[in-house]
């Protein structure tokens, strides 16, 4: 029996009371097995990071996954600062920086915008992919397989629309997904977000 993958989600939303998704995607992974949750803005509300006890948790596990809301078409400010304290030289990248090395890493994440903003003739200008090109060279260069991002597009009507809860739902078939290290890499190189491939995935279990 293949042993399951360990999962790491590093969860940044600096406003909390306002999440609509976010938070309940948060939630909602605690109660899957294997899966290890950590707030890094109520773990570090100064931003002083425990380098060691980080590195530590990337060890230990096998999929690494940033959870955020897309601000300014970047990351909070706390995951900028963590990759530039944990990602260190000699650990995560140099000629013996090699800890990283064979995991999977993706981000999910939650967009203002409609997806046809995210476009190059839309609004945004480009693709959610696209925009998160400096974190695909950062798994890149530290020898991890980037996965498309988990995204839902105009968060900010999420709620009232009716759509988290079939987000959220989404959400545990792709953890389940990654834990039974059966995501289809080959199947995801060209595509801007990970969402299509999992109705897929659904479709061929109905």
């Amino acid at each position: 029996m293949t042993e399951s993958q360990r999962i790491l989600i590093l969860f940044a939303h600096p406003s909390q009371h306002r999440s609509e998704v976010n938070l309940p995607l948060f939630e909602a992974s605690k109660e899957v097995s294997g899966v290890t949750v950590v707030d890094l803005y109520q773990e570090y509300p100064t931003f002083n990071i425990d380098i060691d006890r980080e590195q530590q948790r990337l060890r230990e596990h096998d999929v690494i996954i940033f959870m955020f809301p897309l601000y300014w078409y970047s990351t909070p400010s706390v995951l900028k600062e963590w990759q530039d304290l944990v990602l260190e030289y000699g650990f995560a990248y140099g000629v013996e920086g090699t800890a990283l090395h064979g995991k999977t890493f993706l981000c999910a994440l939650t967009a203002g915008g409609a997806e046809k903003a995210y476009h190059c003739d839309g609004y945004n200008h480009f693709t959610i992919r696209e925009l998160l090109q400096p974190l695909e060279q950062m798994a890149n260069f530290t020898g991890m397989q980037f996965l498309p991002p988990f995204t839902l597009f105009a968060a900010r009507t999420a709620a009232e629309q009716g759509r988290v809860s079939g987000h959220v739902d989404k959400w545990l078939r792709l953890l389940a997904v990654l834990a039974a290290d059966a995501v289809d890499t080959s199947a995801l190189r060209d595509k801007k977000t990970i969402n299509s491939y999992i109705d897929g995935l659904a479709e061929e279990q109905s």
